[in-house]
This record gives structure tokens, sequence and C-alpha cells, in this order.
């Protein structure tokens, strides 16, 4: 059987060879599909990575309340797009802070109430639509942030304070250190006491770019925005050994706080999730299935490839039928020549696939991500591709009658 298999491959590289343009292209078209799939799956590898290792980054003793979403899963995924509250109706409250704080073992709790608004510096520079924070002092304590310059929120200050990502500070005011600058927003001036350093993570647990937000006290802003909600709480707690029992003993002080409403989830360790995992799993699938019709495409690229070599080599097949050779030796023969079309363009796939991963990285935070699941999938991908796209071209050719192949001759 060994000497049968190496007999077919050994006639299967000697076909392809004789067409090695043909064969080129014919493996191209698979290779397009496959590099598109690898890339995804590295794209989507490096995201989670990135994400798992902020949390790991913030620590074990991280809890995270979160409003319990009422939409579908489609309409919360096209209102991430377009807003950035993902929430129908946030029952999360400033008062929460409080009970929360009540809870032994509580280290620091930080609300995080996001708000889209105009901002105007004291240079006359306007952002339209920038990023406005809500949170507290432990906000700084419980995401292990730097200041660049500067201090963090000051709740006691007799003018509201705000700190600034290094982005936005020079974006608003051309400078990445203004402090003592005042900015105004919805009417309320704001003095800038620090900007943060720059942290270069626009895809984060939080669902903020840090480095391009202007971050002031939550209690100033929802004086000053009547719409604003709490999208997230942020809780630290003083050790990892209770982290469960604290999750547990906040979830019903929360519900007791609020009459037995249960319209929160509370998150600990590996549960914390990016609040747009939904969004980033519908658009891999999104172009998976591109991706997918692209392989389909580069399938049928083998198939046609295929009939013509089986045309082509209708007299070898009588040749090799009047010899001894049986229909199972011909099929053997033209699948593995498919499956050698399809593995080479999925190893150049490979190739292609991890190049594109590489040029991204440059211009996006997300590093090439590379594993062995990754590696099982390209090569199932280009297996199956070839067994079910070289199968009927094999058949085709198994089933040819000796007389008549041997007759004809091109």
């Amino acid at each position: 059987m060994a000497l049968l298999l190496r007999t077919h491959y050994a006639l299967a590289k000697s076909s392809l060879k004789r067409n090695r343009t043909r064969s080129f292209l014919t493996c191209l078209g698979i290779a397009i599909g496959v590099a598109s799939i690898i890339l995804i799956l590295s794209l989507m590898g490096s995201i989670k990575n990135l994400v798992s290792k902020q949390i790991s980054d913030a620590g074990a003793n991280l809890i995270v309340i979160r409003p319990t979403s009422t939409r579908s899963t489609v309409d919360s995924i096209v209102n991430e797009l377009t807003t950035s509250t993902q929430y129908l109706k946030s029952n999360l409250t400033l008062k929460d802070i409080k009970t929360i704080e009540k809870v032994e073992g509580i280290a620091a709790v930080s609300p995080l109430a996001v708000s889209v608004n105009s901002l105007k510096g004291d240079t006359e520079n306007i952002v339209p639509s920038a990023t406005i924070v809500g949170t507290n002092p432990d906000f700084l304590k419980i995401q292990n942030l730097n200041l660049k310059k500067g201090t963090f929120l000051r709740e006691d200050a007799e003018t509201p304070t705000a700190v600034i990502g290094a982005k936005l500070a020079n974006t608003l005011f051309g400078t990445a250190e203004p402090i003592s600058k005042t900015i105004t927003l919805l009417g309320q001036r704001f003095i800038i006491v620090g900007v943060l350093a720059e942290v270069d993570d626009p895809i984060n647990f939080n669902n903020i770019n840090l480095d391009d937000s202007l971050f002031v006290s939550a209690s100033a802003l929802n004086k000053i925005d009547n719409s604003l909600q709490i999208q997230q709480i942020n809780v630290r707690t003083e050790n990892t050994d209770t982290l469960e029992q604290t999750a547990n003993t906040i979830k019903e002080s929360l519900i007791a706080a609020k009459s037995g409403d249960t319209n929160f989830t509370v998150l600990k360790g590996e549960e914390i999730t990016h609040p747009a995992g939904s969004l980033f799993s519908i658009i891999s699938g999104i172009l998976t299935l591109v991706a997918g019709i692209s392989l389909i495409v580069g399938g049928i690229g083998v198939m046609n490839i295929m009939l013509v070599s089986v045309a082509e080599r209708t007299h070898e097949i009588g040749i090799r039928k009047a010899i001894g050779a049986t229909s199972g030796n011909i099929l053997l023969q033209f699948l593995i020549e498919s499956l050698i079309l399809s593995l080479s363009g999925g190893f150049l796939g490979l190739i292609f696939g991890y190049v594109l991963a590489f040029l991204t990285s440059l211009i996006t935070p997300f590093a090439p991500f590379i594993s062995w699941q990754i590696l099982a999938i390209t090569f199932g991908v280009s297996l199956i591709t070839g067994l079910i796209f070289g199968l009927y071209p094999a058949l085709k050719a198994a089933h040819k009658s000796p007389i008549y192949s041997l007759k004809f001759w091109g």
C-alpha cells in the first residue's frame, strides 16, 4: 500500500510539474480563501489575548458589575455601533457605589458612566464628539493607570476637575501637558489637573479608548447631563481568597438596596469579557463567511483543473487500466493529485495569512496570534476542500471505459 501511495504521489507531482503555471494559479485560489481565514482567526485570537492580558494585569481581585442588556443580540450589536451606551436602561446608580463600599473586603469602587459630547478648549478648539467618562478617584487605582503629569480627579475642588487622555490633549490643546487649562463641557467649565500616560489599548474590558477620553467626576457629570447612565461599576477587593464570597455579597446587597431588582450582572475573573465581544463575534462570522465563499471559489477552480486534467489524460487512464490498474487505483491517483493542489494552496495561504497579520499589526495593537488550533484548521480546511472538490473528477476518471480511453488521443 505504501508503494502504491508513493507511486500515486510521484505521478501527481509529475503531472502538476508539467503544468506549473496552471497548478500555481489553482493553488492561489485556495491560498486566498485560507489566508482570509488565517487573518480573521489571528485577529480574533489577538483581541482575546489582549483583553485577557488586561484583565490579568488588572489583577485577579477585580469584580465588574454591568446592567443586563434587555435588547436582542442584533439590537445590541447595532446599538454598540451607533452609540457608546449599550443598554436600553441601566439600573445602576451612584447610590450603588455607597452600597458596595459597605461590603467587607472592598478596597476600591469606581463607576463608569460614558457620555459623548462636544468639548471646547480655552484655545477655541472644539472636538465635536469626545468620549466623556464619569468616574471617581478610585478609577486610577483599580485600572493600575499612570499619570504623565499632574494628579487624578479631585472631588473636593471648588471648580470641577478633569483628567485628559494624551491623544485627546494633543487634539484639543496641541500639547500633551495642558495642566491648568480649562475645558467647557455642556456649559460647565472644568480645570485640567492631570494627563494620563499613553496606554494604547483601544480594545479593553471597559470599552473606552483611554488615550482619547476625558475623565471627570461622575457626580459632576450627572449634574449637567440628565440622560447619563452608569454602564459599569469596577470593584477591587482586598484579596483574591474571598473573591467569590465578596461577589455574592455584592450581588445580595445590591438586590436588597434595589428592592429585589436583579437586572444587573456581577462578573469576576475570566467571566469579565469585552463589552463588545458579541460585536467582534458577528464581524468575525461575517468575514469568515466571505472567506468561506472565496474558498469555495478556489475549490471550484481545483475541480475545474482536475476535470481538464482527466480529459487530457484519458489515454493514460486507458493504458493504466489495460495493464491491471483498478478503478480504485485511478480514483486514488486523481484524488491524491487534488489533495496536493489543495494542501499546497493551504500552505501558501498560511504564509500569506500571517504576512497580512504581521502587516496589520504594524498599524493596530493586534499582534499576530499563532496557535496549533489555527494550524490544524488550515490543514483541515485544505484537506476537506481537496476531498470535496477532487472527488467528482476522480470518480469520473475511475469510471472511464478502458476501451474508449485507449482510443482517445485528446
